[in-house]
């Protein structure tokens, strides 16, 4: 829409209205005039089109022939991929239609690697009801397949059981998976039915077969701790390994498989703790006999710093590796760096030193290498590195303005991983000594818009209590006027670090190609790392009093707005806000407490009361501070419009959240708009609903922050 200021008198014969910015003079008529919206030009092209990109996930290698698989998912339809040497070209083994919301996860190979292993489907909420956006009369359910990967087999996939949390017998005739909390098996032969393993008490999870596939190891919990199991099958025998009062968890087998090296992390009993945690009781590595049960400690985390266990992105949080070394995530001097520890005991080995956070790993085939990407000399970005599990100066694999994640070693010493830059969408691709390839060059379609993506700018403002925040800036191309609306995004998680470029992220990929398609149309967007993200280290990530405990990121928020404002560019009177989970959360604190800065909002399945999403009771000493950071406390200095879009079968984030925030802003007399997806959980499974929320999302700021009037 345009809107025009007649500056100069004219008549109205030979009308010429054409594309411009705010502030810009416009012939009209015998006139001139002065566009007052810098929406006039509509973008050049559509949501469908920027989001129209296949996204790869669950990247794998084969165990033998060089092969690697992964999951890709184009415009909702959700398929398996493979691709072997010499040629790497990529071809389905799979072959689903529909935009269902029925995902694919947990991939893996049998050992021989001739068929992949699969869970389709997600698992029941509390309710025991399986996700069904699609609202298929049938329902839906978990259901775990197999389907062989040779062209000349060319089968279907067979269903092998119900089920979740699977692992593949090295033997290659059967795989264990887990069903209501307990442990099954289900044989590849479809001769006998799925059975029960074992029966035993506690929550079963993450089975995993030692490497000659006659035992199980597993982690029971039961509530306020678990347990390492152990389940002979030949003997049908069950064992629980050094039990204790802790959490135990993260079994890993030694090549032997005399022995499983597992995680104590100390509990606190069923309290929850909530906010930064940046020292606690030191967790520990632990390493016990799996005939007799009896452990050892073989390393203690230090107090302070590193004292609370920090992930990493892998298969499992402890890689026993060749030599008998246990590569181990710890940020012990503030960064999330590997280490590698004898499995005997004795001083860990830094494999990565310096100021960045490692994200992703792998072991090579061999297990003498250790694959992973990190941030390191690129804070916004991800390249990938390998090391010598033993220790030695990390080599780098891939260098420039790229990111690059899932790591996966063929078994022909090929590198397969996961890339993205600012322009080129995520896609899957192979290192074949320098020559990167890449396997799938139909996952970008012919109609999306590649040569109209915006490079975004790194840039750092400081909050209002010195904290340095860093953000990615689009600009809009091509822009000719002298100040345009603006949006601020953020994240979710929190613990999430927008990049610059696609993120790995299926969510934030998205969020990405809003923010581009904005850009486009004529917004600055600003894309915020907020405190309690990560990237930045571990005190940055830990960051005092944040969320529930005393809402400190809202002065990131204000610092955003305060950035925005202050840029030439920027028409200070039409900012806008969007973000979903956590970052729904501050969009929605911005709303409330800077209605002056921020006009309108879209806020996707926010957090609005900390006390009702976290259960707190009365008497938690946490339950006044709780409300008190949440939107709903500053309700009544919220006046700006705001577009509220939920799924109803949230498991992460309470629909009544967005219930009780329209019912109160209503009585209120703010404007609320809703759009709400019946059965659809947080985080999307039916492609035509994000581009529906994103429609939706771009209608209301082109309504709200057209003009300033």
């Amino acid at each position: 829409m345009i809107f025009l200021r007649k500056s100069v008198l004219g008549g109205t014969r030979g009308l010429c209205i054409r594309a411009a910015y705010s502030g810009e003079m416009v012939r009209f008529g015998g006139g001139f005039f002065v566009v007052c919206c810098a929406l006039a030009a509509p973008a050049p092209f559509t949501i469908d089109q920027v989001l129209g990109s296949a996204f790869p996930t669950h990247l794998t290698a084969a165990p033998q022939g060089g092969r690697v698989a992964w999951v890709s998912t184009a415009r909702g339809v959700v398929n398996i991929l493979v691709a072997e040497p010499p040629g790497y070209q990529s071809r389905r083994v799979t072959n689903y239609a529909e935009d269902d919301g029925q995902d694919i996860t947990e991939l893996r190979w049998t050992p021989d690697g001739a068929a992949l292993v699969y869970v389709r489907g997600l698992g029941p909420n509390a309710s025991g009801e399986s996700p069904n956006p699609a609202l298929d009369p049938h329902g839906a359910e978990q259901t775990i397949w197999v389907v062989p990967v040779d062209a000349a087999a060319a089968r279907a996939p067979r269903k092998l059981a119900e089920g979740s949390s699977i692992a593949v017998s090295p033997k290659g005739d059967r795989v264990a998976f887990i069903r209501k909390g307990q442990i099954w098996w289900a044989p590849f032969d479809g001769k006998h039915p799925p059975e029960q393993a074992f029966v035993t008490r506690g929550t079963l999870d993450r089975p995993v077969w030692s490497q000659g596939g006659d035992r199980l190891a597993f982690v029971s919990d039961r509530g306020d701790h678990s347990f390492i199991g152990v389940y002979d099958a030949a003997k049908k025998r069950l064992l629980y390994l050094d039990p204790a009062t802790s959490f135990d968890s993260e079994p890993a087998w030694s090549a032997d498989g005399r022995s499983v090296a597992f995680l104590r992390q100390p509990s606190h009993g069923k309290g929850r703790i909530y906010g930064a945690r940046r020292a606690d009781l030191p967790w520990s590595i632990r390493v016990a006999d799996a005939a007799t049960g009896h452990g050892r400690e073989i390393w203690k985390a230090a107090d302070g710093p590193g004292s609370v266990f920090r992930q990493m992105a892998a298969e499992s949080q402890l890689l026993w590796a060749a030599g008998d070394r246990i590569v181990f995530p710890w940020e012990g001097d503030g960064w999330t760096h590997l280490y590698s520890v004898p499995a005997t005991g004795g001083n860990p080995a830094l494999l990565t030193p310096g100021e960045f956070e490692v994200e992703e790993v792998a072991l090579a085939p061999a297990g003498r290498e250790v694959l992973f990407n990190s941030n390191q000399d690129d804070i916004d970005r991800r390249h990938l590195w390998k090391v010598a599990a033993g220790g030695g100066a990390p080599t780098r694999l891939t260098t420039g303005d790229g990111i690059e994640w899932s790591p996966a070693a063929a078994s022909d010493g090929a590198v397969a991983f996961l890339r993205s830059d600012a322009w080129y969408p995520a896609r899957a691709s192979i290192l074949l000594g320098k020559e990167i390839r890449d396997l799938d060059p139909g996952a970008i379609p012919p109609d999306f818009p590649l040569q109209r993506m915006v490079t975004p700018q790194a840039v750092t403002f400081a909050a209002s209590d010195g904290l340095m925040i860093h953000g990615q800036l689009f600009l809009p191309p091509n822009r000719a006027g002298a100040r345009a609306p603006a949006v601020v995004f953020f994240h979710g998680g929190p613990r999430r670090q927008m990049l610059l470029g696609w993120n790995y992220r299926s969510y934030y990929h998205n969020a990405y190609a809003l923010n581009q398609y904005l850009a486009n149309k004529g917004y600055v967007v600003l894309s915020v790392n907020f405190r309690s993200g990560i990237g930045y280290g571990l005190n940055f990530r830990e960051a005092l009093k944040y969320g529930a405990t005393g809402a400190s990121d809202f002065n990131d928020v204000e610092a955003a707005g305060r950035y925005l404002q202050q840029r030439p560019d920027v028409d200070a009177a039409r900012i806008g806000v969007w973000g979903g989970s956590y970052g729904g959360y501050l969009a929605a604190m911005a709303l409330a407490r800077s209605s002056g800065v921020f006009r309108a909002g879209v806020d996707l399945h926010g957090v609005h009361d900390w006390v009702v999403e976290y259960d707190l009771p009365a008497t938690d000493p946490l339950t006044q501070t709780a409300f008190t950071s949440s939107p709903l406390n500053f309700l009544d200095g919220w006046r700006s419009p705001v577009l509220l879009i939920h799924g109803d079968d949230d498991r992460n984030v309470k629909f009544s959240q967005t219930v009780v925030l329209a019912d109160a802003l209503r009585q209120r007399k703010v404007t609320v708009e809703e759009l709400i997806f019946p059965d659809e959980i947080h985080e999307f499974l039916l492609y035509r609903h994000w581009r529906e929320a994103y429609e939706a999302a771009d209608r209301f700021f082109e309504k709200y922050l057209a003009d300033t009037n």
